[in-house]
Parts: structure tokens; sequence; C-alpha cells
């Protein structure tokens, strides 16, 4: 098991290891809490839902961003722990308080050892004073052998010293090293190879043939020789892995282009450095943004529409998210979220095949009355129950917050210049057809995930 995971992280083996002494074997008694913590993208979590699916126990993953209230995180890992996949969609277990967690916890049928893992875990603070000591002495509590595991950016020291909190064991992931990044990038080789191949074979002025014999030709060395460019740039200004496998990829396709033109040689590292020079300069300036700029250039919107906004802006791909996160707050009740957002729900797939069979009355759509205010909090908990991949909370993930405001698709309700805190209310300002438009660009059905077309 440990060299199945080894081998998906090559360069963390001393944590799985460490990993597999304290909960490798569901026989064995669990320590009552494990504190993962390090900065974003350096494999927390990654590697916890590698190593779990791997163990023999019985585990669920929850965030506490997604599950922002005491009811949702304590219902959302009964479910994980109680029912498999199937039975999930057809039960869902109601739990209010901690004292009816720790019933149901007891109760758990078949012998198991149980692991409940929950990420971002310096915002149970914000919740009722019991949860975290209750979290923490779990196995005491329920008689079973459970282990609580906490992941979070914060070091432990910082924020729960003072609740009275027993000896916890800490794992630290350090962020990765100039030589451990082009070792995880360069894994990626074949992936990436392909999918320039395949970006490569749209463009009409590259001949076929050629373009085959040159990725037949190319190998791990000549990937090895580009990414040694990219991170002499990049390695210094940004460290999260994920930014820099979307960045060096899409860069990838421009450091090829010269050599598919004959204008260079495939070991000409000088003339190649020059020439991709500017373009990585380019990339560093719009690093988070996911701009699409650099190769396909500006996207093409409709003339004389309101959608000109987004044509001059060239928004932002996480802001997209946000704004249609906050649409979808304006436009959705607050107690519609958890059948809406939560994963592997039955009445999704029901949504799906009925889509505009139950339409409402037109006078009576939220869409037509108009938006409600939201709160920060619910708005990053539909963005991150809507985005497909995982990324932390930043000051940056929050400046596109007031970006958006600044743009006139936000606007406030009341606290303003708090949303740092937390305390701002918004509502999103824009039209159904605006949002529709910004769905398609990301590829998301926003009318899946809108109340007034369940």
């Amino acid at each position: 098991m440990v060299d199945r995971v080894v081998k998906a992280f090559p360069c963390r083996n001393k944590i799985i290891n460490e990993l597999f002494n304290l909960i490798g074997n569901p026989n064995e008694s669990y320590p009552e809490a494990l504190f993962l913590y390090g900065d974003s993208s350096t494999g927390k979590t990654s590697i916890l839902k590698k190593f779990l699916s791997n163990s023999g126990s019985k585990y669920i993953l929850v965030d506490s961003i997604g599950c922002y209230t005491t009811k949702i995180l304590f219902e959302s890992i009964l479910n994980g722990l109680k029912y498999n996949d199937n039975e999930r969609n057809v039960f869902y277990d109601k739990c209010d308080n901690m004292q009816e967690f720790i019933w149901e916890l007891k109760n758990l049928k078949g012998i198991f050892s149980y692991i409940i893992c929950i990420d971002n875990s310096h915002r149970l603070r914000d919740m009722e004073i019991n949860i975290l000591p209750a979290f923490f002495r779990l196995r005491e509590l329920t008689g079973l052998n459970i282990c609580c595991i906490f992941l979070s950016q914060i070091p432990l020291e910082k924020y729960f010293l003072k609740i009275g909190l027993p000896e916890i064991i800490k794992i630290h992931f350090a962020q990765y090293s100039k030589t451990e990044i082009q070792k995880i990038l360069l894994n990626d080789f074949v992936s990436v190879k392909a999918y320039v191949g395949h970006r490569l074979s749209r463009n009409m002025q590259f001949d076929k043939k050629l373009l085959k014999d040159f990725f037949e030709i190319m190998d791990e060395s000549f990937y090895n020789d580009y990414l040694n460019i990219f991170l002499s740039v990049f390695y210094r200004s940004c460290r999260d892995l994920t930014e820099l496998k979307y960045v060096s990829r899409n860069v990838f396709e421009i450091y090829c282009t010269p050599i598919l033109k004959g204008e260079i040689r495939t070991d000409d590292v000088s003339k190649l450095w020059r020439y991709i020079s500017n373009p990585l300069k380019k990339a560093l300036a719009v690093v988070y943004t996911r701009t699409e700029t650099l190769v396909d250039g500006c996207e093409l919107l409709p003339e004389n529409s309101e959608l000109e906004n987004v044509k001059s802006l060239e928004l932002p791909f996480y802001a997209k998210y946000l704004l249609i996160a906050a649409f979808l707050a304006s436009y959705n009740a607050a107690k519609e979220d958890k059948k809406l957002f939560v994963k592997n729900s039955e009445r999704k797939k029901k949504r799906l095949q009925t889509l505009n069979a139950n339409a409402k009355v037109t006078d009576k759509m939220s869409t037509i009355l108009g938006p409600k205010s939201f709160s920060i909090d619910r708005l990053l908990a539909i963005f991150y129950a809507i985005l497909d991949e995982k990324v932390g909370l930043t000051c940056n993930l929050l400046t596109q917050i007031s970006t958006l405001v600044q743009l006139k698709f936000l606007t406030y309700v009341s606290g303003e210049n708090n949303i740092m805190d937390g305390s701002a209310r918004l509502q999103c300002i824009v039209s159904l057809d605006f949002i529709f438009y910004i769905g398609k660009m990301v590829g998301f059905n926003v009318k899946q995930y809108l109340s007034d077309f369940m």
C-alpha cells in the first residue's frame, strides 16, 4: 500500500511512511488526533486521499468552508461514515448538535476503524466553543477506534493553544524545493505531451507529418530542459504547484513553436531561452488569473451587448466562478444550498432529467423578483462547492471579490469594505443572460443550480 502512494507522490515518502505507522493498520489503535499543516499546494489533501483510499478504514473528508454550519458538518460526516455511495443518495441523516452527533457515532453498525478528515480546520474555531475539544476527544467520547485528522495552512499553536487541547501529533508539509517541483512536473510529461500535441495539431500552419515526427522524438530530457528555464523565472515568485502545472503546460506550447517552424533546433537551449523569456515574463505577470491570452488571444464575445465588459476586462478564471457563486447566492434561498450543492446527491441527478418540467410560475421566480443579499461565508461555500479543483483561501481570492464590486457586478448591502473579516453582505446585479454566458465560458451549467428551474 505504501509503495503505491509513494509512487504517486515520490517527494513525500517520509510523510507517507509516518502516516502508515500512525494509521496504516485499521486493526491497531489509532491516535485520537493528527494535525497536518503546511502552505497550499504542498500535497496535504491529495496525499491523504490517496493514502486513505488504500488503507482499508472507513473514512470521510469534509471541508469546513463548504460545511459552514455545525449542522451541515455533522450530517456530512455521519452520512459519509454510515452509508456507501449508492446508499448516500437514498438516506440522509439529520443532526443538529454535538450531543446527537456523539450518539449517532456510538450507534454506527459494523466493526470498523473510522477516520474523519477536516480540511481548513482552523475555521472550526468560529463555530460553537465545544466543537474543537469534542473532535479532538472523539475516541474517548464514543468508545470507537476513531481518529480525527485536521488539515490547515496555519500552525496549530497560533489558533488552538488557549482552548486546553491534549497533546496532538503534528505533521508538517514543507514547501517543495525547486528540485522536487521539477521532478513532480516532469512526472506529468506524458499528459503534457498529449495536451500540447492536441493543441498544436489544431493549428493549420503546422504540417501534420512534421508534428508527428517532432512528438515522436520529443523525450523527457527535452521537457526537463524546458522546466529548468521555466522554474528559473517562476520559482522565486510562485511555489503553488497547481499554478505552476497550469502555466508551464501552456507556455510549453509556445516553447515548441519555433522548433516546428524550423527556426531553432531542439538542442539549441540558449536560443530557446531567448525566445521564451518574454512570454515567461508575461505569464508571470498574470499568474493565478488563469487567462488564456498567451496562447489563444482574447476571448471573443457577442458585439453590442452587456457582455462587452468581459471582452475588455478578460475576467480571471476564479473571478468567473466567484461571480457565478454570487449569482447563485443572490437568487437561491439559503435553505436550498444543501440540496443544490451537496455532492453525490440523487436530487441533483433528478434535476438534470426534469430541468424544465417543473418550472415555477414566471412572476414568482427569484430571477424576476430580484437579487437577495448574501454573506461572504455563504459565497465562498458555494464557490468551493461548484469549483472542480482544489484552491486555497488566499488574499488574492478575496481581492477578486472586491474587484467584482468595483466592476459593478456585485454591490454592497451592508458592511462596505469589510470583505476580509467576512462581515460584508452583497448582492449580484448582473443579468441572467450575462451569468449564463459566463457559465458557458468555463463549462458550467448555471441553470442546473438555480432553484427557479428545479
